[in-house]
């Protein structure tokens, strides 16, 4: 017992005079080791396929999108703005949240026929992402001339990655995800 308290009162000293203290927080090292930037993203190939839905989801250090779609995707644009535009008309669509990703997939909403794969319910509300930590809001910003257009509000300006899946079947998805924390 003597010996611990002779240890622990030599480790108090220690940290008293400055000997042993933690090392600064190294720059390089971010949030879950996440290391993705906030600059725009983009896939640079039109898609023969079309959104089909949008949905959301939780992770522990980040949130996530998926945008499904009925064939191969390829291409995309994923962007920080001032403010979410509607497709075709230019209207400004209001977001909540600190900060704004206009998420644009080369693929329609309609098929080859003009037949609509993608048509919300709520195009104010693609999905219910009360209690994320970094969405606030996600929102449909239509469909033009061969893209579609999802304004996604978050929290803050947040590192963000982009990415394609094959699958399920011929399908594929478009993943955003966004940091919780830089």
């Amino acid at each position: 017992m003597k010996k611990l308290l002779i240890w622990l009162t030599a480790l108090l000293v220690a940290v008293g005079l400055g000997i042993l203290v933690p090392g600064p927080a190294s720059a390089a090292t971010s949030y879950c080791g996440l290391q993705w930037g906030s600059l725009a993203k983009a896939g640079p190939k039109f898609s023969t396929a079309s959104v089909t839905n949008v949905r959301t989801g939780q992770h522990y250090c980040f949130d996530r999108m998926v945008v499904d779609l009925n064939g191969p995707a390829t291409g995309y644009t994923v962007r920080y703005v001032p403010n979410i535009v509607q497709d075709g008309s230019g209207f400004t669509i209001p977001v909540r949240g600190g900060a704004r990703l206009q998420v644009s997939v080369h693929a329609p909403s309609y098929d080859q026929k003009g037949n609509v794969t993608y048509n919300p319910r709520a195009k104010t509300e693609l999905s219910n992402v009360s209690g994320y930590q970094t969405f606030r809001q996600v929102v449909y910003a239509g469909s033009f001339e061969g893209y579609t257009s999802v304004g996604l509000g978050v929290r803050a300006r947040l590192p963000f990655r982009v990415f394609t899946v094959a699958g399920p079947g011929t399908g594929s998805r478009l993943i955003v995800d966004v940091a919780h924390f830089w």
